[in-house]
């Protein structure tokens, strides 16, 4: 096998500010309070910068500047008008793609081919497509009337992507915005302000508050909010919507997920091995709609198994910023606890853990690739999001058992087929309670695309014309 030479992406391209205010009404604003956040690489848990917690006061102006920039400037503003701020905003991402993409290594953990390659071009995607809709609203079928104040709170794992899939969509439709991103990873939302300012958006379109959980709860909870868009844990989704219950809100939630990865005897299994990597691998399995249990046909258990092993074996785990790492760092230490916690968990069910011999880091936040065989139902890492790279393995004998087994689950984001049959795909598809469902791939996306899930994985749609739909009235 070839070693592989470091070829590290460099740092010098990204310039961080050791320090970082409130983004609201297009100014960069210090806090009431004098309370800061220091965010870490997780590579190597040095601090990157400090940025400042909103507290309800900072939350209260975010919400007037974006109360009056709907009002007077932005709700009234042609579509063509919006829809070219949009494009301005979708050139300047791709102008600074690199410095993005390195950036969010930084500050997330993942591998900088993942930020270059998947992440950054996706987000500029999304607003090139809403761009596009911002004049054709009245041709949609879903009205033409925004909903008013948008509040948006996003995870940690898709940082920049989960803020283009939310503001995208929000200002095509006419709406304002105050978002929160996530605590451990808020630079690059930081940066989308920059580029904002970059862009001429009108102020008070976007504005952006940083903090932690007390910040998310005055932002999606705040009496001038129209409207809640919230990605994040299923138990952080149903207290949000405790909150707006009642009220006059709409809400979107893009929670929590438990996919199936099915693979039927006929299935190509090198394509399929592929497919099972990235799955549970890809962002080190930080990703909701993670093909984190794989359903194999008892047939083809023992030839596809070694095989998997072998691939997994092959995957590169280390620095971020080498564009040869294939696995990258754990977001956290509160989220690598988790991971060991349920690992560990599947260990004393009874389940067979097995990790390649890569070596780990000294420093930072960083676990194995992990499968589990010898996993039946009602173990918890077959049952529990773990959110981390552990991939779960059980076996079935027919398609309805399959099928049972997928959906035997409190989750329904996503699920893959792996199949030659093309009505074995179908059959399979049309039962599966899943939101997406890829055919002989794993975590595919386009902007056009709609995106979400069932049951506690949440409801409502982003991506595509629907997702144009959450913020319409």
């Amino acid at each position: 096998m070839f070693e592989y030479a470091p070829a590290p992406e460099s740092r010098a391209i990204v310039s961080i500010r050791p320090s970082y205010d409130l983004f609201i009404d297009g100014e960069f604003v210090a806090a009431e309070s004098d309370a800061r956040i220091v965010t870490v690489n997780p590579a190597d848990e040095e601090p990157l910068s400090e940025v400042a917690a909103a507290g309800d006061a900072d939350v209260d102006r975010a919400f007037a500047a974006a109360r009056r920039a709907f009002d007077r400037v932005w709700s009234g503003l042609p579509g063509a008008e919006r829809g070219k701020y949009l494009f301005r905003i979708a050139r300047i991402i791709q102008e600074r793609a690199r410095e993005l993409a390195v950036l969010e290594s930084l500050d997330n953990g993942k591998p900088i081919k993942e930020t270059r390659d998947v992440d950054l071009p996706l987000v500029a995607q999304h607003f090139f497509y809403y761009a596009g809709w911002a004049d054709k609203l009245a041709h949609t079928g879903l009205g033409t009337r925004p909903l008013g104040v948008a509040a948006q709170v996003i995870p940690w794992n898709f940082p920049l992507l989960m803020l283009a899939w939310k503001v995208a969509p929000a200002l095509a439709a006419g709406n304002t915005v105050v978002l929160k991103p996530a605590e451990t990873t808020p630079l690059t939302a930081l940066a989308f302000a920059e580029i904002c300012q970059e862009a001429g958006l009108p102020p008070g379109v976007v504005n952006i508050v940083t903090g932690a959980g007390d910040t998310g709860r005055a932002v999606v909870s705040h009496p001038e909010a129209d409207k809640v868009a919230f990605t994040g844990s299923t138990e952080v989704g149903r207290q949000i919507a405790r909150a707006v219950a009642g009220t006059r809100k709409r809400l979107t939630l893009e929670l929590g997920g438990k996919g199936a990865n099915i693979v039927y005897d006929d299935a190509a299994i090198d394509q399929a091995v592929e497919g099972i990597v990235s799955g549970i691998f890809f962002n080190q399995g930080h990703v909701c709609c993670a093909g984190s249990r794989l359903l194999v046909q008892e047939s083809i258990a023992e030839e596809l198994l070694p095989r998997l092993r072998a691939r997994i074996e092959l995957l590169r785990l280390g620095d971020p910023l080498d564009k040869n790492t294939d696995i990258g760092a754990i977001n956290s230490a509160a989220q690598l606890a988790r991971i060991r916690e349920l690992a560990a968990a599947g260990e004393a069910e009874g389940a067979t853990g097995w990790s390649p011999s890569c070596p780990l880091p000294e420093r930072g936040y960083w676990f194995r690739p992990t499968v589990f065989t010898g996993v039946t139902q009602a173990h918890r890492i077959a049952r529990e999001e773990i959110f981390g790279p552990v991939l779960s393995v059980l076996t079935f004998r027919t398609p309805e058992e399959a099928v049972a087994k997928a959906n035997n689950t409190p989750y329904g984001l996503s699920a893959g087929v792996w199949t030659e049959k093309g009505s074995l795909m179908l059959w399979t598809a049309s039962r599966l309670r899943a939101g997406v469902v890829w055919s002989n791939t794993f975590n595919v996306f386009d902007p056009a695309s709609p995106f979400g899930g069932y049951k506690e994985s949440g409801y409502g749609r982003e991506g595509g014309l629907l997702g144009l739909e959450a913020y319409l009235g």
